[in-house]
């Protein structure tokens, strides 16, 4: 097994090399399927389609935005979360995922990083859902570890022999501080996610945005401090800069 890294758009694309075929850990963004097309094409000398399986580990545009077009692409297949119903789903999600296509470009801009396109389906037929425990179909050295919180399907991925494991989004990497990442929908699922993971003693962990770390049990402890106690989500965040507005304005006018 050979764990490539290689520089997407707004975070990490990981691609996993095995002699007969290639397993990506996310669905990286829309915008990143020419890098990882001449990637495997051009500097590993491979056909697009040895490209077997992809895991999406949560609904995000830099997470799930390339996983439909690389399968109508390559003929991949496509894992997720064993978790009913669509993330995006009704009118409101709908509106979070125009938020979240929106949010994904602003952070690109403060990256420095080039327009390029973030529209995906807000829809994802999946080819196998996966329990928390379940081995990746077709790569039996990876296991699916449930880890909601961020979202209500986010999945790690553990490589058992190396005792590393992917965890996405469940931490991003700020000046060399980990800190929660945004939205946390479930904090209570956050916080067990993050005990769950401490509990599995890994050896390193590989973040999208971050690249491989070693935490150590401060870390820990601090992302544990520092997870919000309610909801951190979109529509909340818009509430409080409203009720921060309407405070000063009254100041103001008294």
């Amino acid at each position: 097994m050979k764990l490539h890294q290689l520089e997407g758009h707004i975070q990490s694309i990981l691609l996993v090399e095995y002699p007969d075929k290639l397993l990506l850990l996310d669905g990286c963004c829309r915008s990143d399927i020419p890098v990882l097309k001449n990637f495997i094409t051009q500097k590993l000398q491979r056909p697009f389609h040895d490209l077997a399986l992809v895991v999406v580990t949560h609904m995000h545009p830099d997470h799930a935005g390339a996983a439909n077009k690389l399968r109508k692409v390559t003929g991949c297949k496509i894992a997720v979360s064993n978790v009913s119903g669509q993330w995006y789903s009704g009118i409101d999600g709908r509106l979070m995922h125009l938020t979240d296509i929106l949010l994904a470009k602003w952070v690109a801009k403060r990256m420095k990083k080039t327009r390029n396109k973030m529209w995906y389906s807000s829809q994802l037929i999946a080819d196998y859902k996966l329990d928390d425990g379940e081995k990746l179909p077709g790569f039996p050295q990876w296991v699916a570890l449930s880890t909601q919180g961020h979202t209500d399907r986010d999945l790690s991925l553990h490589h058992l022999p190396s005792n590393k494991i992917y965890v996405a989004d469940l931490m991003v990497k700020v000046k060399n501080k980990y800190l929660p990442p945004f939205p946390i929908f479930y904090p209570n699922r956050y916080r067990a996610s993050l005990q769950k993971i401490m509990a599995l003693k890994p050896d390193t962990l590989i973040l999208a945005h971050g690249g491989e770390v070693c935490l150590t049990e401060y870390d820990y402890r601090s992302l544990l401090q520092q997870a919000p106690k309610i909801p951190k989500t979109h529509w909340r965040s818009v509430k409080e800069k409203l009720k921060d507005a309407i405070k000063i304005s009254s100041t103001r006018r008294s």
